[in-house]
């Protein structure tokens, strides 16, 4: 896969993707290629390990092109190119200037549909995440989407990657988990969509969510 192919589509050539595989990504139990709002709520519980560190997801939000609150809003730049590529990988950005930022790509080529890994409960090379956040309390390595970035030693680097091979593993859970869901938080657009989503009594969530 690459983001450098003369293309159609009405896409800038820089943005269409050469991919050889089907329009369904299928992988951790979860189809990449339906709506966002599904795959987040399905991937709660499934384990994201990079590097084989990391651990269950616990939180997520979902976003798609046709709310303002998403990056893929205002159509494609070179900041975002990977939101319009296939279902079932990365899309990695930094915001505010500081902090990087996970997502996982969903819905069919050219849409751009993801969902933002908010918080993680760690599992996996929880000493290693230690270090790279120079805490203890495991509680708040990962609680957030920069503090579980920096944990996981996610940077832009690993922007575009396919999420079914390295450095990027997903296992998927063992049962249905409890999920609960609300209103996306940090944002100022779209604030009323219920595409937040989270395990049920998890202590690992970057926020509480009401009741």
């Amino acid at each position: 896969m690459q983001a450098c192919r003369e293309g159609s589509a009405g896409l800038p050539g820089w943005l269409v993707f050469a991919y050889n595989g089907g329009m369904t990504r299928h992988f951790a139990a979860i189809d990449f290629s339906a709506d966002s709002p599904e795959v987040a709520r399905r991937l709660i519980g499934v384990t994201v390990l990079v590097d084989g560190v990391g651990g269950r997801i616990v939180e997520t939000e979902a976003y798609d092109p046709a709310e303002a609150a998403s990056h893929s809003f205002n159509g494609p730049t070179k900041r975002n190119f990977s939101m319009f590529g296939p279902p079932g990988v990365s899309y990695v950005y930094r915001s505010h200037g500081l902090h990087w930022c996970l997502n996982f790509v969903c819905r069919e080529p050219g849409h751009a549909a993801g969902v933002l890994i908010r918080a993680i409960e760690p599992t996996h090379g929880i000493e290693r995440m230690r270090e790279r956040r120079g805490m203890d309390e495991l509680r708040l390595l990962c609680a957030g989407p920069g503090r579980l970035s920096q944990a996981l030693g996610v940077t832009g680097a690993h922007n575009n990657l396919p999420l079914d091979s390295a450095p990027f593993q997903l296992i998927a859970c063992a049962a249905p988990p409890a999920v609960v869901s609300g209103v996306r938080i940090g944002i100022s657009k779209a604030v009323e969509l219920p595409w937040r989503f989270g395990l049920a009594g998890s202590a690992f969530l970057s926020k509480p969510f009401r009741d």
